[in-house]
């Protein structure tokens, strides 16, 4: 009698041909490839344009302050990945997109200063979501025509001489990243490489100090004014106790009600000599120096260039923004002056890289380019 033949299959073969069986999914994901914003007198709206109702959530952080929105089920166009817009508001910094996950997309609104409300809220057919942000009551928004040229613009003055601070030195090391990186070793090094690229550009370059030597806060923009410097930036290393915390930026002198300044100034002024009897000489100082408006445009063409250096190599760089705060290395200087928070040494990643040369240089690189476009914008004579 004849047997029936059966076909066995291999036991390797049986996922492959379950795999064979299920039709593949479609993707649900909605394709974000829109964010508009505009900036009106009394408020700045931002419009993600979705284009099919998604549910969404948001919420206001702080340190730094900004505000966030989480589309879920929806995906990125490619042209708005890692994307960073920048605002043309005061209180508004910057616009930032990102894959948060594989199906949601956050969308963050940084802030340079304080903001008495928002709103978030949408509009169905297109869908589309929309942020309204209202900036302080103590904000005023300049008037169409009203910007005027400085005095250093109307005199058509130029830079030719820069003084760069490292911060710290000596017997005072700055921060201390938990693997032993000292602020002031940091800051040196990326001042000499930032020394050697001005002077290439034909430009004199005169640090406060050379070497590891400790030089008192106060004396530091004295030595900008007896050098008749054009220009004064001051490097450092920043630090949290948040770890999680990263990014960049840099501060001109002003006052300021943001806890994170505030924290970072406390910090930074911690070395000062001066009493308790001299805080009216030094209010006085802040609200009569005349080199705020630049300092500004200095603080946004260095922050802006110095996260376009480390983001072309580096991933996650975090802009926190240009903001106006109460350093005394910035009190008394004649000319525009800066400080520049280069990365956090408490952060894990940022410390590991503040330790290698090639980050070290990829910053020298975006300050010396932001020092540039400054000096630049001096020669057209115009109002940035």
């Amino acid at each position: 009698m004849k047997r029936r033949k059966t076909f066995r299959s291999a036991p390797f073969l049986l996922p492959f041909l379950l795999f064979l069986a299920v039709p593949s999914l479609p993707d649900e994901r909605v394709e974000i490839h829109s964010i508009r914003y505009f900036t009106h007198p009394t408020y700045t709206r931002i419009v993600i344009d979705v284009g099919e109702l998604r549910e969404y959530v948001y919420n206001r952080l702080k340190s730094p302050d900004r505000i966030y929105v989480d589309i879920y089920q929806a995906k990125l166009n490619p042209i708005l990945y890692e994307k960073k817009i920048l605002v043309q508001a005061d209180y508004l910094s910057q616009i930032r997109v990102a894959q948060k996950t594989s199906s949601t997309v956050r969308i963050v609104a940084d802030m340079n200063l304080d903001i008495s409300s928002f709103r978030v809220w949408h509009l169905p057919d297109p869908f589309r979501i929309i942020i309204d942000i209202h900036p302080s009551k103590f904000y005023r928004p300049s008037q169409p025509g009203s910007k005027k040229l400085s005095i250093i613009r109307q005199l058509g003055l130029g830079v030719q001489r820069v003084v760069i601070d490292p911060g710290h030195g000596g017997k005072d090391p700055g921060c201390v990243g938990k693997n032993g990186t000292l602020e002031k070793d940091v800051v040196l090094t990326v001042s000499r490489l930032l020394k050697t690229l001005l002077e290439k550009d034909g430009l004199e370059v005169i640090l406060t100090r050379g070497s590891d030597i400790f030089l008192p806060v106060e004396n530091r923009t004295v030595i900008a004014n007896q050098k008749q410097a054009d220009l004064f930036i001051s490097i450092h290393a920043n630090a949290t106790r948040n770890r999680k915390l990263s990014g960049v930026e840099t501060f001109y002198l002003n006052f300021s009600q943001d806890p994170s300044v505030i924290a970072t100034a406390a910090r930074e002024n911690a070395t000062s000599t001066k009493n308790i009897s001299k805080m009216k000489d030094i209010i006085e100082k802040i609200i009569q120096n005349t080199k705020i408006p630049e300092s500004k445009e200095l603080a946004k063409d260095i922050q802006n260039n110095l996260v376009s250096s480390l983001s072309k190599k580096y991933s996650n760089i975090n802009s926190l923004g240009v903001k106006g705060g109460p350093f005394w290395v910035l009190i008394g200087a004649e000319v525009p002056s800066v400080l520049v928070e280069i990365s956090f040494l408490s952060n894990p990643t940022e410390e590991k890289r503040l330790q290698s040369t090639q980050y070290r240089q990829r910053i020298a690189q975006g300050i010396y380019e932001g020092i540039m476009a400054y000096k630049h914008s001096l020669e057209k004579g115009t109002v940035q």
